[in-house]
């Protein structure tokens, strides 16, 4: 399979969440076994040589690939989520979005100086989330942080909010 066969599987649907966005579906690579076995193999084969200890997934979509992800190379699974859903000690960031703010959340033992992680989530459209997990992550001092998504959408250059030092990959730019 393909970078090709797997934009080829992917759905779009218009006008969800709102009017005039254009909504790029990753459920239909999840529930396609060949498109899912090509995510974590191509993940898998990004990362193995980093020495990833700790990945981190943001909620909710992030959570599947990023779970997998852990299992193959070893690690930890930390869940990134919005307040009130984690039932520990937390740590967070907020962030801004275009139509207000919003705050992500971490267990506060989820993470340590000694933690090479990896940030994973399903698309990279503004970055506003992401960043926000990716500063919360550098507070703990982690050894090193790196970024994933399955999707970029280029137009949106969300790429750019990330500070020069964050390394960011995605498999699908669109």
């Amino acid at each position: 399979m393909s970078k090709e066969s797997l934009i080829t599987n992917l759905r779009t649907i218009k006008d969800f969440p709102i009017p005039g966005i254009l909504f790029w579906d990753v459920t239909t690579l999840f529930k396609n076994a060949e498109c899912l076995r090509e995510l974590e193999d191509t993940l898998y084969e990004m990362y193995k040589e980093k020495g990833i200890t700790k990945v981190v997934g943001i909620e909710s979509r992030g959570f599947i690939m990023g779970a997998a992800l852990a299992v193959r190379l070893g690690a930890g699974f930390v869940m990134a989520r919005k307040p009130g859903k984690l039932p520990a000690e937390t740590v967070e960031e907020t962030y801004d979005k275009e139509y207000g703010k919003d705050t992500i959340q971490i267990h506060r033992d989820a993470i340590d100086e000694n933690d090479i992680v990896l940030l994973h989530d399903d698309l990279l459209a503004t970055g506003g989330t992401m960043n926000a997990a990716y500063k919360l992550v550098k507070r703990f001092h982690p050894k090193a942080a790196y970024v994933n998504f399955i999707i970029e959408l280029k137009d949106l250059k969300g790429r750019e909010v990330f500070p020069q030092e964050a390394e960011v990959q995605t498999l699908l730019q669109l």
